[in-house]
């Protein structure tokens, strides 16, 4: 008869190898996890991003409109406002991290800044015997919470 090991070897019986054994399965569930929320907050972004697209080209066209003297109704302004603080709201809900978080940041940003853009053209626009270039300009300081 041999004499038996008492050295414990690195196999499945082993309680050590299988708590590594789980811990890896663990920070690979996690992982996925992890990418599976990006991916989610990118295609989040993309979709605010591509309805801001629509709403920038109905605020250019106002744009050329207002700047060419025609009288536009307040309805034309309060709409593509009120659809870009919507699309704010949905940039709000999304959870990101790293590049996410810079492109949601990038995004609420150019709405910010469109939204601006509406702002001076309803000063304009309701006032269309001023003359332009002596327009006051009214800005909005957004503030900012980092999340």
């Amino acid at each position: 008869m041999g004499l038996a090991s008492s050295t414990p070897k690195a196999s499945s019986n082993n309680p050590a190898s299988k708590e590594k054994m789980t811990n890896t399965k663990d920070n690979k569930v996690e992982e996925v996890k992890e990418s599976e929320e990006i991916s989610k907050a990118f295609a989040a972004v993309a979709g605010v991003r591509k309805e801001v697209d629509k709403l920038s080209e109905r605020i250019a066209a106002l744009e050329v409109a207002v700047n060419s003297g025609t009288k536009v109704t307040d309805e034309e302004f309060v709409v593509p406002a009120e659809l870009l603080m919507r699309e704010l709201l949905k940039l709000d809900g999304i959870g990101a991290e790293g590049e996410a978080r810079l492109q949601r940041k990038a995004e609420v940003r150019r709405i910010q800044k469109y939204h601006e853009t509406l702002d001076k053209l309803k000063t304009i626009n309701s006032n269309p015997f001023s003359d332009k270039h002596k327009a006051v300009s009214v800005t909005t300081n957004w503030e900012t919470f980092d999340s």
